[in-house]
């Protein structure tokens, strides 16, 4: 009989000393990813995490789990190159609102074409917190937070909107300091087969002092700012994949929430199941090939290689 072990959000902690500035967002987006996967049930060494340059950069560090902190902008592509060298691991990038939108949004683009079946949580608190606040691609034209020496000059990028156009197969939206929900959430996305992508709305208490814990929990015109889709009558999945008119149905409405002002839709926008990349190539591979890596590569006799080399 096989028993199936479970796992505790403890499973998924560290002893490494945690720096981030005490009221971070930060903390409470850790606690939804290590109550995530201790809901999912994945073991830790089935679990790999990579992550940008910033603050949530640091987040591998403190995840008992495989880690690997990478270049600025570069946690998408890595996290493609591990997915598909290891299609057994589970595989999740994170990074921030800078890292994913300014440096990384070419990366961020190309993602949601291949649909490589990993999953992309960004720290959106809308400021550079690692280099004294400046405004980042999420910060919206005319806002000044108090790190800024002047108002932000360029239109905002809006990522639900882009992340839907670009092609990913699951989008939504959490907030960090409801870390319940929003690991309920996480868990969705990475038991989801296929790219994806999580916005995670979070404070900046040092530098973002626009959008602080009270302005999120604020009521716009009698109703909390913040609404859960599920709790409403709001259906995200594409249930016929192959019928194009649902599909651009349902991504013209997750665009709409998306841009739905003063008051913030969380949870999932948009879910559509179609092929990931990974099982689309695996069809044009030779029979008896099992995995797009080949294990006989480590024990090949490259040594005729050497001589011509040499």
């Amino acid at each position: 009989m096989v028993v199936s072990q479970t796992y505790q959000l403890k499973d998924y902690k560290t002893d490494t000393h945690n720096t981030w500035c005490p009221g971070c967002g930060d903390f409470g987006i850790l606690t939804s990813i290590q109550m995530a996967l201790a809901e999912i049930g994945v073991p830790p060494h089935k679990v790999a995490v990579v992550s940008g340059i910033g603050c949530s950069g640091k987040a591998p560090h403190y995840l008992n789990a495989y880690g690997f902190h990478t270049l600025h902008g570069r946690s998408i592509p890595s996290a493609t190159g591990m997915k598909l060298s290891n299609p057994e691991m589970t595989v999740i990038a994170v990074g921030g609102d800078g890292d994913g939108f300014g440096i990384g949004c070419g990366y961020f683009v190309n993602a949601g074409r291949r649909n490589v079946d990993f999953t992309y949580l960004v720290f959106d608190n809308e400021v550079y917190g690692l280099t004294k606040g400046q405004g980042s691609p999420t910060m919206k034209k005319g806002m000044k937070a108090k790190g800024m020496a002047e108002a932000a000059v360029q239109d905002n990028i809006n990522p639900l909107a882009l992340a839907i156009s670009s092609g990913y197969t699951f989008v939504g939206r959490g907030y960090a300091l409801n870390p319940k929900a929003t690991a309920q959430l996480i868990a969705q996305a990475v038991s989801h087969k296929g790219t994806s992508f999580i916005d995670i709305a979070q404070t900046c208490p040092v530098y973002n002092d626009l959008h602080t814990k009270e302005y999120y929990t604020d009521m716009v015109e009698g109703q909390p700012r913040m609404y859960w889709l599920e709790n409403t009558d709001y259906d995200a999945v594409v249930h016929d994949p192959t019928n194009a008119g649902e599909v651009v149905e349902k991504k013209l409405q997750a665009i709409g929430k998306a841009y739905e002002t003063g008051r913030m839709p969380l949870g999932c926008y948009y879910k559509v199941d179609v092929p990931t990349f990974e099982e689309q190539i695996a069809e044009g591979r030779p029979n008896g090939m099992d995995s797009i890596l080949n294990p006989n590569l480590w024990n090949r006799d490259i040594s005729k290689l050497e001589a011509v080399l040499r």
